[in-house]
C-alpha cells in the first residue's frame, strides 16, 4: 500500500513538474526571442506583430513615464515557483522516501541512506550561498573570471556527487542544485528588481541602477543553465550516460555544450555564423559522448574466459538478483509492480531481454537498482558471455 501510495505521488508531482517546467522554460525563452526580434520605434524600445490563433497580436516594450502604471500588470513568477516545489517534492518522493533506494550505490560509495540523503540537501542549499556570494562579489564583475569559476565549481560537485551517491542520484541532485540556483535568482534578485521598477515608476523617481544589472545578469545565468538542466531532467532514462564509470565527465560535456549552443542562439541576429558554430559545437559534443559511453565500464567478457554458459547458470544469478523486483509477482519491499513492465519469469522473457541485461546489468552496472541484491563481478562477467554468445537458452 505504501508503494502505491508513493507511485502515485509521483505520477501526480511529476506531472505537475513537467508541465510547470514547460510553462517556466516556454516562456523565458519567449521573452528571450521578442528581445531580439523587436523592431526598433519612435518613443519605445520596440515592438513586434505575432500571428497566431487566427489573429494578430501587437507586442511593445517600453519604460513608463512616472505615475504611467496600467491597471493591471501581468507578472510571471509562479511557473518558477511552482516548477522548484514540485521539483523539490519529487526529489524526496523518488530519491529520499522508500529507503532511498535511487541514492546509495555500495559500488560507488559505503555510505548510510541518512548520510547520502544529508550530502544530496546540503549540495542544494551550500550551493545557493555559494554561488551568491561569488557573483555578488567584486569577481562577480569580471564575467569570464567569474564563469570560469562557477563552471570549476559545478564540475568539482558533479565529480564529488559521483563518488559518493548513485549516478542517477547524483545527476538529479545536480539538476536540481541548477534549478535552486535558478529560482534564488528569480525571487532574491529578478522580482526585487521588478518591484523596485514598479515602486520607481508609481513614485515617480529613477528605479536603482544596480538591482537592474544584477536582475539583467541573473536572468542570463539562467537563460544559460535552461538546456542542462533539462537534459537533467530527462538523463534517469538514459543508464548509459548516468552509469558510466566517467558520468561526471558525461555531464560536464552535455552542460558545456548545451550553455554553448544556448549562447549561440543568444547571439544569432549579430552574428551570421551562428547555426554553423551551434552545429559544430552539437557535433563536437556528439563526438565526445559517443567515445565515453561507447567505452565500457570494465574489460570486456569477450577478454575472460571463453567457456560456453550454460543458461541454467543465467537463469540462477537472474533468480537470485533480479527476480525480487522483475517477476509478475516481487518480492522487493520498495516495488509491488515489476519496474517498467520488465520480467524475467520464463526463459522467452530473459532471452527477450538480453540486450537491456547488458546494457543495465553488464556495462552499465545500473541495474540491480544500487546493487540492492548485491550482484558480483563475475556474475555480471557471466552474464555477458551469455549475451554474447548469443543468448541461447536451450543449453
Amino acid at each position: 500500500m505504501e508503494a502505491t501510495i508513493r507511485e502515485l505521488l509521483d505520477l501526480i508531482v511529476r506531472w505537475v513538474h513537467v508541465i510547470a517546467g514547460i510553462m517556466w522554460i516556454g516562456n523565458s525563452l519567449l521573452f528571450n526571442w521578442l528581445d531580439r526580434n523587436l523592431t526598433p520605434k519612435e518613443g519605445i524600445e520596440g515592438e513586434i506583430w505575432l500571428l497566431h490563433s487566427g489573429g494578430f497580436y501587437q507586442v511593445e516594450k517600453k519604460q513608463l513615464a512616472p505615475w504611467q502604471m496600467p491597471d493591471r500588470l501581468h507578472w510571471f513568477k509562479w511557473q518558477n515557483m511552482t516548477t522548484w516545489v514540485s521539483g523539490i517534492f519529487l526529489l524526496i518522493i523518488v530519491y529520499y522516501m522508500g529507503g532511498a533506494a535511487y541514492m546509495v550505490d555500495p559500488n560507488v560509495a559505503e555510505i548510510s541512506t541518512g548520510t547520502a540523503i544529508a550530502i544530496g540537501v546540503s549540495v542544494l542549499i551550500m550551493s545557493w550561498f555559494i554561488y551568491d556570494l561569488l557573483w555578488r562579489s567584486p569577481i562577480g564583475h569580471n564575467t569570464p573570471l567569474a564563469f570560469a569559476i562557477s563552471f570549476a565549481l559545478l564540475i568539482a560537485v558533479s565529480y564529488g556527487l559521483s563518488q559518493v551517491l548513485n549516478g542517477r542520484a547524483a545527476y538529479i541532485h545536480v539538476g536540481a542544485m541548477l534549478g535552486t540556483l535558478m529560482t534564488g535568482n528569480v525571487w532574491l534578485h529578478i522580482m526585487p528588481s521588478q518591484r523596485e521598477l514598479v515602486a520607481a515608476t508609481e513614485a515617480g523617481k529613477r528605479p536603482d541602477p544596480a538591482l537592474a544589472y544584477r536582475a539583467k545578469q541573473r536572468s542570463i545565468h539562467n537563460n544559460y543553465m535552461t538546456f542542462p538542466v533539462i537534459f537533467i531532467m530527462i538523463s534517469n532514462h538514459f543508464p548509459s550516460t548516468y552509469g558510466n564509470q566517467l558520468n561526471w565527465v558525461i555531464l560536464a560535456v552535455v552542460m558545456l555544450a548545451g550553455a554553448a549552443i544556448r549562447h549561440f542562439m543568444n547571439i544569432r541576429f549579430w552574428y551570421a555564423g551562428w547555426l554553423r558554430a551551434a552545429a559544430g559545437t552539437a557535433m563536437v559534443g556528439l563526438a565526445v559522448l559517443f567515445v565515453l559511453m561507447a567505452r565500457p565500464n570494465s574489460p570486456s567478457s569477450a577478454t575472460l574466459a571463453n567457456a560456453p554458459v550454460s543458461f541454467a547458470d543465467v537463469q540462477e544469478i537472474i533468480g537470485l538478483r533480479c527476480l525480487s523486483c522483475h517477476s509478475a509477482t516481487p518480492s522487493d519491499d520498495q516495488f509491488t509492480v515489476p519496474p517498467a513492465g520488465v520480467t524475467f519469469d520464463t526463459p522467452d522473457q530473459i532471452r527477450s531481454m538480453a540486450g537491456r541485461i547488458k546494457a543495465r546489468a553488464v556495462d552499465s552496472k545500473t541495474m540491480p537498482l544500487g546493487n540492492k541484491t548485491g550482484m558480483t563481478e563475475e556474475e555480471r562477467a557471466l552474464l555477458g558471455r551469455w549475451i554474447e554468445q548469443g543468448a541461447d537458452i536451450s543449453r
